[in-house]
């Protein structure tokens, strides 16, 4: 793996009526100590905020934090929308309470490229995206 020239952009977004975000917080600090650069949307996104600000931002990787049980109509919803404005070159994850392992294995089924439940170690997420993209 070469090292980039650039830092990593990741859009960290809270879709839907969730409104629990401290561990998209702390999930954000942990990516900008690992030197990316991380643009949080806040609480209360929809798709279609999430997709123009990944757009707009340029990022190379689009987090979802889903805590209230959508993560699989949200990230259904998210994937059309980026095919749709011809954005496919995005790395994206979610993270938060994915229940099951049949949750796990239909996120990556649908497209979603790593699946983080709540409890992941920062350094996991650190390292995949790096992988994924730097």
């Amino acid at each position: 793996m070469s090292e980039r020239d650039v830092p990593i952009r990741v859009l960290v977004a809270k879709p839907g009526l969730d409104g629990h975000d401290r561990g998209a917080k702390v999930v954000v600090k942990a990516l900008r100590d690992a030197g990316m650069e991380v643009i949080y949307t806040g609480l209360h996104q929809n798709v279609d905020q999430i997709v123009a600000t990944a757009i707009q931002e340029d990022v190379d990787v689009i987090g979802l934090s889903i805590l209230n049980g959508v993560h699989i109509p949200i990230s259904k919803k998210l994937l059309k929308k980026l095919k749709e404005k011809g954005v496919e070159d995005k790395t994206i994850i979610v993270g938060g309470l994915i229940p099951t392992e049949e949750d796990f294995e239909k996120l990556k089924e649908i497209g979603i490229d790593g699946v983080f439940p709540t409890s992941t170690p920062f350094d996991t997420i650190v390292a995949f995206i790096k992988e994924k993209v730097g």
